[in-house]
C-alpha cells in the first residue's frame, strides 16, 4: 500500500535526485527494494512520475525519474496533507510532554517528602 507519507518521501527524494536508484531510495527511506519498486511503478501508472533510461557513470543502464506536471500538483497537495498530519502529531506530543512534566514534578515532590525522617513527616502531619 502506498501511504501519503511514503508517496511524499519518494516524490521529494526523486525531486532532489532524479538519478536516484531504487536501491538507494529504499535505503534512504528504510523500505525494502521491492516496496520501492512497487511505489515507483504506482507513481508512474498514476502519471505522477516519468521514468526514462540513461547511461550512468558506470556505463550501466539506469533510470532518470522526473515529476510530471501532474506530479508537481500531487506533491503540493501531498505536502499540505503531510504537514497537517505532522502538525497534529506535534501538538499531541506537546500535550504528552506537558503531562509527563507534571507527573514528574508530582513524583519528585512526593519522593522528597518520603526522603524525610518518618518522625518529621508525622510531626508535620499532626500540626
Amino acid at each position: 500500500m502506498l501511504t501519503d507519507e511514503t508517496r511524499y518521501r519518494i516524490i521529494k527524494s526523486i525531486e532532489q535526485n532524479p538519478e536516484i536508484s531504487q536501491r538507494e531510495l529504499a535505503e534512504k527511506l528504510g523500505i525494502s527494494l521491492g516496496k520501492a519498486n512497487y511505489c515507483i511503478k504506482a507513481l508512474i501508472e498514476k502519471g505522477i512520475v516519468k521514468a526514462s533510461n540513461f547511461r550512468n557513470s558506470k556505463n550501466k543502464l539506469a533510470y532518470l525519474y522526473k515529476l510530471t506536471p501532474k506530479g508537481i500538483e500531487a506533491k503540493a497537495a501531498i505536502t499540505a496533507k503531510f504537514l497537517k498530519i505532522k502538525m497534529r502529531e506535534y501538538e499531541q506530543l506537546e500535550i504528552e510532554i506537558e503531562e509527563l512534566r507534571k507527573e514528574s514534578l508530582r513524583s519528585n515532590s512526593s519522593a522528597t517528602v518520603s526522603d524525610h525522617n518518618p518522625k518529621e513527616v508525622q510531626n508535620e502531619e499532626n500540626k
